[in-house]
């Protein structure tokens, strides 16, 4: 479901940016608030990404070490990686989620739009800490660490 909504939102931005350009530079009439709506879709864009990228495996490796290492060794290596960002993804979400709340009580609204912005930090606050729970599973599930990293 996140990856056919990170789609539509990657359409509808690129659909965004190119009536943008053609209003802007062809009719001289700029989308009122596109730049805050780009910021936006941007913000659900990669948010909604995080924990399909962590659950792929998709992310930045730097794999030297695993040449050298027993596959044991490795996937111990591994599954502490994942409790480490698991337990960084908790934090982070937790932090996220105290800020949209001090955001939301202020009342805090993009410029032209009058957008609130709250909502969206506890969207950014939600897909952390389904990140976080995918480096949980993937701590304590046999095989799900491993399988990006295929056979030895």
């Amino acid at each position: 479901m996140l990856g056919v909504a990170a789609s539509a939102i990657l359409f509808a931005l690129m659909a965004l940016t190119f009536a943008d350009v053609v209003m802007r530079y062809l009719l001289n009439r700029p989308i009122r608030g596109g730049f805050e709506l780009s910021e936006l879709a941007l913000l659900v864009l990669i948010f909604a990404g995080l924990p399909l990228v962590s659950h792929a495996d998709e992310h930045v490796t730097m794999d030297f070490v695993d040449r050298i290492l027993p596959r044991r060794a490795r996937d111990l290596v591994v599954r502490a990686v994942h409790a480490l960002c698991a337990a960084v993804m908790f934090f982070l979400a937790w932090q996220a989620w105290l800020k949209a709340g001090k955001i939301g009580a202020y009342g805090d609204t993009t410029d032209v739009l009058r957008i609130a912005v709250a909502p969206f930090v506890y969207f950014m606050a939600v897909m952390i800490l389904l990140t976080g729970l995918v480096h949980l599973y993937k701590v304590f599930v046999p095989g799900a660490a491993r399988a990006a990293h295929g056979p030895d």
